[in-house]
């Protein structure tokens, strides 16, 4: 498996990754032009991993607002589940956090995502309690 920074070339293959991903909410935030503004904003720190020929298995996207890091779409085929690759783009993304001066991060999961919350759980992150989430 390759691992690298994702771009705006690996777009088509990501949205086809997460539509197949059960607990992936997407939604117009995730059209092209605004993964690929979102991409421009934190270079280099969202990673996506690829097979030798160039098939994309799996997605993480990071980035920060200069304070606190944020991690979207973290998503890996379901035929490379297990292999360590989803623990291993996380990794990628909180380096290319902490190389931006950032050492805190945040996500979210769908509530009924239990195989999601189960991977956070495991690989050591904890769910917050006391929080509610707004959206506009």
């Amino acid at each position: 498996m390759i691992y690298r920074a994702m771009t705006g070339d690996d777009y088509e293959a990501a949205y086809r990754l997460w539509e197949n991903t059960d607990g992936m909410g997407l939604s117009e935030a995730d059209s092209r032009e605004n993964i690929i503004r979102y991409l421009e904003r934190n270079p280099g720190i969202s990673q996506v991993c690829v097979k030798e020929d160039g098939t994309l298995m799996g997605t993480a996207m990071c980035g920060h607002d200069g304070r606190r890091g944020y991690m979207y779409h973290v998503a890996v085929d379901s035929s490379s589940r297990g292999s360590g690759t989803g623990r291993e783009l996380v990794r990628r993304c909180l380096a290319g956090l902490r190389e931006a001066g950032i050492t805190k991060c945040h996500l979210m999961a769908i509530e009924d995502n239990a195989l999601g919350r189960s991977f956070w759980t495991r690989i050591g992150w904890q769910e917050r309690d006391g929080l509610v989430l707004f959206s506009k």
